[in-house]
């Protein structure tokens, strides 16, 4: 199944978002032997998103 990983910036949070795709980037990473990236992260409002789709055999 795919999976949608979201970050929603509060306050000035916002004013950092390089932390938020870091944090994507390692959770694509750590997932990478049974997931891949779909999606690559995008910013949409207040939140940040990727999609990850189960890894091909």
């Amino acid at each position: 199944m795919k999976v949608r990983v979201t970050i929603r910036f509060r306050g000035r949070e916002i004013t950092y978002p390089e932390l938020a795709l870091e944090d994507l980037r390692e959770i694509a990473e750590e997932l990478s032997d049974v997931a891949e990236i779909e999606q690559a992260p995008n910013m949409e409002g207040k939140t940040m998103f990727m999609m990850l789709v189960p890894a091909k055999k």
